[in-house]
Protein backbone atom coordinates (compact mmCIF):
# COMPACT_ATOMS: atom_id res chain seq x y z
CA UNK A 1 0.00 0.00 0.00
CA UNK A 2 1.00 3.27 -0.75
CA UNK A 3 -0.84 5.08 1.87
CA UNK A 4 1.35 6.55 4.61
CA UNK A 5 -0.97 5.20 8.19
CA UNK A 6 0.34 7.12 11.46
CA UNK A 7 -0.94 7.15 14.87
CA UNK A 8 -0.23 10.48 16.10
CA UNK A 9 -0.86 11.76 19.77
CA UNK A 10 -2.34 15.50 19.56
CA UNK A 11 -4.88 17.81 18.97
CA UNK A 12 -7.01 17.18 15.47
CA UNK A 13 -7.54 20.98 15.38
CA UNK A 14 -3.59 21.59 15.35
CA UNK A 15 -2.87 18.36 12.48
CA UNK A 16 -1.42 19.42 9.01
CA UNK A 17 -3.96 17.30 6.08
CA UNK A 18 -5.74 18.13 3.93
CA UNK A 19 -9.20 17.56 5.80
CA UNK A 20 -9.75 16.15 9.21
CA UNK A 21 -13.00 14.20 10.61
CA UNK A 22 -15.48 15.63 13.08
CA UNK A 23 -16.79 13.28 15.07
CA UNK A 24 -20.03 15.15 15.21
CA UNK A 25 -23.74 15.32 16.51
CA UNK A 26 -26.67 14.54 14.57
CA UNK A 27 -27.17 18.48 14.33
CA UNK A 28 -23.93 18.97 12.99
CA UNK A 29 -24.10 22.41 14.93
CA UNK A 30 -21.45 21.42 17.52
CA UNK A 31 -21.02 20.11 21.03
CA UNK A 32 -18.26 18.94 23.39
CA UNK A 33 -14.97 16.89 23.15
CA UNK A 34 -13.54 17.13 19.42
CA UNK A 35 -16.83 18.58 17.90
CA UNK A 36 -16.56 21.73 20.07
CA UNK A 37 -12.91 21.76 19.68
CA UNK A 38 -13.27 21.57 15.90
CA UNK A 39 -16.03 24.12 15.86
CA UNK A 40 -14.28 26.35 18.29
CA UNK A 41 -11.11 26.34 15.92
CA UNK A 42 -12.76 26.72 12.56
CA UNK A 43 -15.07 29.85 13.61
CA UNK A 44 -18.41 30.90 13.61
CA UNK A 45 -18.67 30.17 9.59
CA UNK A 46 -18.26 26.50 9.97
CA UNK A 47 -21.39 26.92 12.30
CA UNK A 48 -23.22 28.75 9.61
CA UNK A 49 -22.21 26.31 6.45
CA UNK A 50 -23.18 23.50 8.74
CA UNK A 51 -26.71 25.42 9.42
CA UNK A 52 -27.51 24.48 5.80
CA UNK A 53 -26.62 20.65 6.12
CA UNK A 54 -29.81 19.61 7.50
CA UNK A 55 -28.25 17.84 10.02
CA UNK A 56 -26.13 14.06 9.60
CA UNK A 57 -27.34 10.62 10.57
CA UNK A 58 -25.46 8.06 12.54
CA UNK A 59 -22.94 6.55 10.45
CA UNK A 60 -23.32 8.86 8.02
CA UNK A 61 -20.77 11.29 6.38
CA UNK A 62 -20.84 15.42 5.04
CA UNK A 63 -18.12 17.27 4.14
CA UNK A 64 -17.08 21.47 4.85
CA UNK A 65 -14.76 23.35 4.17
CA UNK A 66 -12.11 23.71 6.72
CA UNK A 67 -12.87 27.57 7.31
CA UNK A 68 -10.05 28.68 10.22
CA UNK A 69 -8.28 25.55 10.10
CA UNK A 70 -5.28 24.21 8.73
CA UNK A 71 -6.97 21.67 6.99
CA UNK A 72 -9.14 22.80 4.21
CA UNK A 73 -12.04 20.33 4.65
CA UNK A 74 -13.84 18.80 7.54
CA UNK A 75 -15.42 15.59 6.78
CA UNK A 76 -18.37 15.38 9.48
CA UNK A 77 -19.83 11.90 10.94
CA UNK A 78 -21.94 10.62 13.43
CA UNK A 79 -20.67 7.90 15.39
CA UNK A 80 -22.98 5.96 17.79
CA UNK A 81 -23.53 6.21 21.03
CA UNK A 82 -22.59 2.87 22.95
CA UNK A 83 -25.46 0.62 23.95
CA UNK A 84 -23.49 -2.45 25.21
CA UNK A 85 -22.98 -3.44 21.71
CA UNK A 86 -26.30 -4.92 21.11
CA UNK A 87 -27.98 -1.87 18.43
CA UNK A 88 -25.68 -2.60 15.56
CA UNK A 89 -23.18 -0.02 17.06
CA UNK A 90 -20.43 -1.74 15.74
CA UNK A 91 -21.81 -1.82 12.19
CA UNK A 92 -22.80 2.08 12.36
CA UNK A 93 -19.32 2.86 13.56
CA UNK A 94 -17.73 1.15 10.20
CA UNK A 95 -19.86 2.98 8.26
CA UNK A 96 -18.55 6.09 9.84
CA UNK A 97 -15.22 5.05 8.59
CA UNK A 98 -16.35 4.19 5.06
CA UNK A 99 -18.67 7.23 4.18
CA UNK A 100 -15.67 9.23 5.68
CA UNK A 101 -13.17 7.69 2.85
CA UNK A 102 -15.42 7.37 0.66
CA UNK A 103 -16.58 11.81 0.64
CA UNK A 104 -12.64 12.08 0.96
CA UNK A 105 -11.98 10.53 -2.32
CA UNK A 106 -15.01 11.77 -4.23
CA UNK A 107 -13.31 15.30 -3.46
CA UNK A 108 -10.11 14.99 -4.25
CA UNK A 109 -8.71 14.75 -0.82
CA UNK A 110 -5.57 12.69 -0.45
CA UNK A 111 -4.14 13.50 3.06
CA UNK A 112 -7.09 12.90 6.31
CA UNK A 113 -7.12 12.99 9.82
CA UNK A 114 -9.53 10.70 12.18
CA UNK A 115 -9.91 11.42 15.88
CA UNK A 116 -11.11 7.94 17.93
CA UNK A 117 -14.83 8.27 16.66
CA UNK A 118 -17.44 7.35 19.25
CA UNK A 119 -14.84 6.66 21.80
CA UNK A 120 -15.49 9.77 23.78
CA UNK A 121 -18.44 10.98 25.18
CA UNK A 122 -20.49 8.63 23.21
CA UNK A 123 -19.12 5.84 25.62
CA UNK A 124 -18.12 2.90 22.63
CA UNK A 125 -15.02 1.38 24.40
CA UNK A 126 -11.17 2.42 22.97
CA UNK A 127 -10.41 -1.42 22.72
CA UNK A 128 -13.26 -2.24 20.47
CA UNK A 129 -13.41 0.58 18.60
CA UNK A 130 -9.58 0.93 17.47
CA UNK A 131 -9.64 -2.25 15.18
CA UNK A 132 -12.69 -1.22 13.34
CA UNK A 133 -10.99 1.67 12.36
CA UNK A 134 -8.13 -0.02 11.42
CA UNK A 135 -10.02 -2.77 9.10
CA UNK A 136 -12.26 -0.57 7.46
CA UNK A 137 -8.90 1.91 6.64
CA UNK A 138 -7.11 -1.33 5.87
CA UNK A 139 -10.05 -2.59 3.58
CA UNK A 140 -10.17 0.78 1.77
CA UNK A 141 -6.37 1.04 0.96
CA UNK A 142 -7.09 -2.85 -0.66
CA UNK A 143 -9.01 -0.96 -3.05
CA UNK A 144 -8.40 2.12 -3.13
CA UNK A 145 -4.82 4.11 -3.42
CA UNK A 146 -5.74 8.07 -4.21
CA UNK A 147 -4.92 8.43 -0.19
CA UNK A 148 -1.14 8.99 0.64
CA UNK A 149 -1.19 9.73 4.38
CA UNK A 150 -3.97 8.96 6.62
CA UNK A 151 -3.66 10.16 10.07
CA UNK A 152 -5.26 8.73 13.57
CA UNK A 153 -5.01 11.40 15.81
CA UNK A 154 -5.56 10.69 19.40
CA UNK A 155 -5.79 13.07 22.30
CA UNK A 156 -4.88 11.17 25.31
CA UNK A 157 -1.72 8.42 25.61
CA UNK A 158 -3.95 5.06 26.49
CA UNK A 159 -5.77 5.86 23.31
CA UNK A 160 -2.58 6.36 21.37
CA UNK A 161 -1.53 3.34 22.73
CA UNK A 162 -4.34 1.11 21.91
CA UNK A 163 -5.09 2.48 18.43
CA UNK A 164 -1.57 1.58 17.86
CA UNK A 165 -1.88 -1.71 18.64
CA UNK A 166 -4.82 -2.21 16.69
CA UNK A 167 -2.90 -0.59 13.46
CA UNK A 168 -0.06 -2.83 14.15
CA UNK A 169 -2.11 -5.97 14.36
CA UNK A 170 -4.57 -5.32 11.17
CA UNK A 171 -1.84 -4.03 9.03
CA UNK A 172 0.92 -6.31 10.12
CA UNK A 173 3.85 -3.62 10.74
CA UNK A 174 4.38 -0.69 13.54
CA UNK A 175 2.19 2.31 12.44
CA UNK A 176 4.07 5.55 11.80
CA UNK A 177 4.59 7.51 14.67
CA UNK A 178 3.91 10.92 15.20
CA UNK A 179 3.19 14.04 17.40
CA UNK A 180 1.24 17.22 16.86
Amino acid sequence: MGCAVKVVQGNIVDVEVDAIVNAANSSLLGGGGVDGAIHAAAGPGLYEECRLLGGCATGEAKITAGHRLKAGHIIHTVGPIWRNGRRGEDEKLRRCYQNCLRLATEHGIRTIAFPAISAGAYGFPIARAAPIAAEEIHRFLESDQSLTEIQLVCFAPGTTAVVAKAVTEIFGAEPSAGAS
